[in-house]
C-alpha cells in the first residue's frame, strides 16, 4: 500500500478523534494529492469511515475530497453508523430487560462496552452483540429458546449464537477459546475470576446493563486483540478501542497486576507496541500509559500489518483451498505469534488442529 495514503489516513483519523498535531501544523503532514477512493476503501476495511468524516470536517476546503464524494461518505456514515446505533442500543436494553426479569445479569463485551468511551459512540461501527451471563449461559439459553421459540446455534467455540431484532448475539460461556492454545486455559481462569465483579453497569433505556471491571476489560481487550492479530489480523478500530479505554479508565486499572499477567503470558512486547501506536501515531497523551519500551522498526511493522495485511481475513472457497490458505497464513504469522504468546508454534499448531476437529465448522 502507498505509504502516503497510510500517512494521510492516520492524520485524518487523528483529526477525527480530536488529536491535532502541535500548532495545528497539519498541512506539513499531508501530501498535496490524495487518492480519495483508495482512502475510502481503507477506511471501510478498518471500520472507520465515520471517524474519517469527522476528520475531514476539520480540513481546509482545498484539502477535502470532492463535494459529491464527501456527501456520499456522510450519507454512508448516517445510514451505516448513526441510524444503526439506537436500534443497537434498544436491542441491548430489550435483551437486558428480559434477563433481568428472569434473574440473570447480562454483561456486555466489546461493542457498546467499548463505544461508550469513544468521543462519538454513534460513529463507531457495531456488529454482533457479545454478552456474558456470569456463568449461567446454558440455562439462560434454554429458557430463552423455550419462551421465544428461537434457534440457539452451539456449533462455535466458547459461545452460542442466536439472533435478536436482526442483530447476531454471541452468548459467551468462555471469554476466549480455551482449545486454541494451552495457555488460554489459565488465562481464561483469570478472566472468569475478574468477571465475577458486577459493580460496573450502565442504564440503557432504563435497563441495567453490566460492564466488565476495568482490570478485566484491560486483559480481555488486549487478549482478544492479540489473539486475532496472531491468527489473522486486526483493524485500527481495535487499537482505538484500547486507546479510548485507557483514557477513560486508566486510574481504575491495577497496572502492576495487569502487566505482571501480560509478562507471564508473553504478551508484554505486543502490549508496548499497541501503546506506542496509540501515542506515536494516533496522538494519545503519553502520560495516559505506563512506561513504554519498544522497537520503532517492529512498531512500524505491526502498524503496516494492521493497515495492509499480507493475508486477507477473507478466506477462499473450498475446504482444500481454504485449509492451504490458512496453513500458509499461519506460517507467515510466526513473527506475530511470538509477540502475543509464550508457547511454541508447534504446540499452537496441534492445539489448533484439535480445535478444528472438535468444531469442524471452524475449518
Amino acid at each position: 500500500m502507498n505509504s502516503e495514503l497510510q500517512q494521510t489516513f492516520i492524520e485524518i483519523i487523528r483529526l477525527g478523534i480530536g488529536k491535532e498535531r502541535p500548532n495545528n501544523d497539519l498541512l506539513n503532514y499531508l501530501p498535496n494529492t490524495t487518492d480519495w477512493n483508495s482512502l475510502e476503501a481503507l477506511a471501510m476495511r478498518q471500520g472507520l469511515l465515520g471517524i474519517i468524516v469527522d476528520g475531514i470536517e476539520k480540513l481546509p476546503g482545498d484539502n477535502r475530497p470532492p463535494q459529491t464524494l464527501l456527501l456520499q461518505w456522510i450519507g454512508q456514515t448516517v445510514e451505516g453508523f448513526e441510524n444503526r446505533y439506537e436500534p443497537y442500543r434498544r436491542t441491548i436494553a430489550k435483551m437486558a430487560g428480559w434477563y433481568n426479569r428472569h434473574g440473570y445479569k447480562m454483561m456486555l463485551l466489546k461493542g457498546l462496552a467499548c463505544g461508550l468511551d469513544w468521543p462519538k459512540p454513534q460513529h463507531r461501527p457495531y456488529g454482533d452483540i457479545d454478552i456474558w451471563l456470569f456463568g449461567k449461559q446454558k440455562e439462560a439459553d434454554e429458557a430463552l429458546a423455550c419462551e421465544h421459540k428461537i434457534k440457539i446455534d452451539d456449533s462455535h467455540h466458547h459461545h452460542t449464537v442466536f439472533s435478536r431484532n436482526g442483530f447476531m448475539v454471541e452468548n459467551h460461556y468462555d471469554f476466549i477459546n480455551v482449545h486454541h492454545h494451552k495457555s488460554n486455559i489459565e488465562f481464561e481462569s483469570i478472566l472468569k475470576a475478574l468477571g465475577r465483579n458486577s459493580t460496573r453497569f450502565v442504564m440503557v433505556y432504563g435497563e441495567k446493563v453490566y460492564l466488565p471491571s476495568a482490570n478485566m476489560n484491560a486483559l480481555f481487550l488486549l487478549k482478544h486483540m492479540m489473539a486475532h492479530f496472531a491468527a489473522e489480523g486486526i483493524t485500527l478500530r481495535q487499537v482505538l478501542n484500547w486507546g479510548f479505554f485507557v483514557k477513560a479508565h486508566k486510574d481504575e486499572v491495577d497496572w502492576v497486576m495487569v502487566e505482571t499477567i501480560l509478562d507471564r503470558f508473553g504478551m508484554k512486547r505486543m502490549y508496548d507496541i499497541i501503546n506506542a501506536i496509540c501515542v506515536d501515531d494516533l496522538g494519545f497523551d503519553l502520560k495516559l500509559f505506563p512506561k513504554i519500551q519498544y522497537s520503532p522498526i517492529l512498531k512500524d511493522r505491526v502498524l503496516n500489518d494492521i493497515l495492509d495485511p499480507k493475508y486477507s481475513r477473507k478466506l477462499p472457497k473450498g475446504l482444500i483451498r481454504r485449509s492451504v490458505y490458512k496453513y500458509h497464513r499461519w506460517k507467515a504469522n510466526e513473527w506475530k505469534h511470538e509477540l502475543c504468546y509464550n508457547e511454541s508454534m508447534k504446540s499452537a499448531f496441534w492445539s489448533g488442529v484439535k480445535n478444528h476437529l472438535m468444531k469442524p465448522s471452524s475449518i
